[in-house]
């Protein structure tokens, strides 16, 4: 399978889609101004107890305090508690957790007012992102995810991924972490530890550990609320988690978040690094390589797939629903049974897509098209498990219920990927009412002669519709030349099929918008 990287670069926040044989699978945002990203570590205090839900509300600096429930709290959480003590009573940076006692376990039906106090300092996780009203949920159960291994603090037991099937290779990794893991430091082995060398778990393994000797340091003169230490960018967590040997391209449009992609490819992956290239196209990276349109086909209430199926999702406050239905797919020659199934399994192709591109989480609900015949629901049963397969967030999928309904639980640590598909109407701007067009080549060049003059802005671009694009440019004496010997500097054009039909912006030398 082809796997592209396309991360689109701007000042505000950086996009990454995820291409599959050049069809779009996932789609992240990340603000480069999110201070509360899952696997961020910060010391909280306790704001409150609440006995009836068995939880605590943390204050870690959010305006909304975070969740923490009893069973986040990690069986070694009395050994977190006296470990923050010691560091913090002692001011040393130099004491190991390798010589630490550990505690005992706390009791898994305990209640959460025997274990923290009001005001009480503790060290938790981000384990899911501020959600609509809610504030993040957190852990205090602490994990350091690297490349091939997942260490945890407080531990010392060795898991290992279930989707490693060898024995004699699990029995391999298990022997090898054994060897290398300092005592007090749990860890898990993940999938694509699979056949890679000592050295290279031996360097996983190092890394880790400095990364909890430099919390470490922090946490001997931090005050809550503070944070202690900050997760990989989102960027470089998805090259960490996705990148493997199918991957053919990374494809980065900022020259800086090129160079910061190469260098930490070039850490565990050098044999890759060649794949990493700098897009210096001139249309936006998104609408080169075709992901724009895409997203607008994906997106929204109704979602039609090439054969004429097509699936309604709705979202509601408990679940997603979505509807699987035929459109004009249907073979006169195959019976009522035969059709359903073929609309089925291919609905349940784009619906797994789906749940991926939109990150929805929860509870989700699929009507598929009713079958009688057993062997063929248990070939959907099979065919949405495989689909699902694909999908890195924990989930689990039911059997087709009598009603043809199948229920989907997946993991949700993000808020759900939401695009706005719908435009305003491209005359009026959702007005209801018009400017008169016969004026629009005159507002462009008032715009042209302030930025021009009373900006002094050296260069301009002018990104446009189309059939504008044409309007000005095409001739022998074009509008575009009239503005050169107008203005005495010549104005760039560029066509944006995504644009409204009198929809224009301005760019500077930089393309940066300017803002009118």
């Amino acid at each position: 399978m082809d796997k592209e990287l396309i991360i689109n670069s701007s000042s505000a926040e950086i996009d990454i889609a995820l291409l599959e044989d050049k069809f779009l699978v996932e789609l992240h945002k990340e603000k480069n101004n999110n201070n509360y990203s899952v696997g961020d570590v910060y010391l909280g205090r306790v704001k409150k107890i609440i006995p009836g839900l068995n939880a605590a509300f943390v204050n870690i600096g959010y305006e909304k305090d975070a969740f923490l429930h009893y069973f986040d709290l990690g069986p070694q959480i009395k050994s977190l508690y006296k470990f923050i003590n010691i560091i913090q009573s002692s001011g040393s940076v130099q004491f190991s957790l390798e010589k630490f006692k550990l505690e005992s376990n706390i009791e898994k039906t305990g209640k959460i007012s025997q274990v923290l106090s009001t005001n009480q300092q503790i060290l938790v996780q981000i384990a899911k992102e501020p959600i609509s009203t809610k504030g993040p949920r957190i852990s205090s159960e602490l994990s350091f995810a690297g490349r091939f291994l997942v260490l945890i603090p407080f531990s010392n037991r060795i898991s290992i991924s279930q989707k490693i099937k060898s024995i004699e290779e699990r029995n391999r990794l298990k022997r090898l972490i054994r060897s290398i893991k300092p005592n007090n430091f749990g860890v898990i082995i993940r999938t694509v530890a699979e056949n890679v060398r000592v050295a290279d778990l031996d360097t996983d393994m190092k890394d880790l550990i400095e990364k909890w000797n430099n919390l470490t340091k922090k946490l001997a003169s931090a005050k809550a609320p503070q944070k202690i230490f900050s997760e990989l960018d989102l960027t470089t967590a998805l090259l960490r988690d996705l990148l493997n040997e199918s991957f053919n391209n990374i494809y980065v449009d900022s020259p800086v978040l090129y160079e910061d992609v190469k260098s930490y490819i070039g850490t565990f992956a050098p044999q890759k690094i060649d794949i990493v290239k700098l897009y210096k196209g001139k249309n936006p990276i998104f609408e080169s390589f075709g992901i724009d349109k895409q997203i607008k086909s994906s997106f929204g209430k109704t979602v039609t797939i090439k054969s004429g199926i097509y699936l309604v999702i709705e979202h509601t406050e408990a679940l997603h629903v979505i509807d699987v239905n035929s459109g004009h797919k249907i073979n006169k020659e195959n019976s009522q049974e035969t059709n359903a199934l073929e609309v089925n399994l291919e609905a349940a192709t784009e619906i797994a897509r789906q749940l991926r591109l939109r990150d929805m989480g929860g509870i989700i609900v699929v009507d598929f098209i009713d079958m009688h015949d057993a062997k063929n629901r248990k070939a959907l049963y099979q065919k949405i498990k495989d689909e699902m397969a694909k999908d890195h967030a924990k989930h689990t999928v039911l059997p087709p219920s009598k009603f043809g309904l199948v229920q989907i639980t997946r993991q949700r640590v993000r808020p759900e990927m939401n695009i706005e598909i719908l435009e305003k109407c491209p005359v009026c701007d959702g007005s209801g009412k018009i400017k008169p067009s016969i004026i629009f080549t005159d507002e462009i060049e008032k715009n042209i002669n302030y930025l021009l003059h009373d900006q002094n802005e050296p260069q301009l671009t002018l990104s446009l519709h189309p059939y504008l694009y044409a309007y000005l440019t095409k001739g022998l004496f074009s509008i575009q030349t009239k503005w050169y010997l107008k203005f005495k500097k010549w104005i760039k054009i560029r066509s944006m099929p995504s644009y409204h039909f009198l929809e224009y912006h301005f760019f500077d030398k930089n393309n940066d918008e300017i803002k009118m």
